[in-house]
């Protein structure tokens, strides 16, 4: 299934929807050139779960947790890592099965690790469609695995 948004701010509304639907132990895994609008999807995830900070891409730290009002969001963005076992390093393991939801940005060179139970998300930038200097429209394309993915696809249709 996939959505076109026109704007950063139709792409952080269909984040927010998505974020309303997140239950504890949901693994997103978005994938996309630098400024596809991992980022802005991350911010409406985050508003969707009821996080009221200022959400940025977690590039340096690697890992960032924000406190939702049902359970917190941990965003990772795994860009600078190439080995996995680095992943045991930054405690994706541990937040795997935590109390929380899990975004994962850069993560599809490691799909194995995170492990089949996932929602792909690809955001890609439709530059062919947009004037010169104008911002491009997103496609965001969601490839279900596993059944709790599955039903987080339906309850966006």
């Amino acid at each position: 299934m996939a959505f076109v948004t026109s704007s950063q701010e139709e792409t952080i509304a269909l984040g927010e929807r998505l974020g309303t639907l997140l239950q504890a132990g949901d693994v997103l895994v978005l994938t996309g050139d630098l400024g596809a609008g991992k980022t802005q999807l991350t911010k409406g995830i985050a508003a969707g779960m009821g996080v009221e900070d200022d959400v940025t891409s977690p590039t340096f730290n690697i890992l960032m947790v924000y406190d939702g009002e049902r359970m917190p969001l941990y965003h990772f963005d795994l860009y600078r890592l190439d080995d996995p076992d680095q992943l045991e390093d930054i405690g994706l393991y541990e937040m795997l099965d935590g109390d929380g939801a899990c975004v994962i940005e850069w993560g599809e060179q490691f799909s194995d690790e995170i492990g089949p139970e996932r929602l792909d998300v690809y955001l890609t930038r439709l530059d062919e469609q947009a004037a010169v200097g104008e911002e491009p429209p997103r496609e965001v394309r969601f490839v279900a695995h596993g059944e709790r993915a599955e039903e987080i696809v339906a309850a966006l249709e």
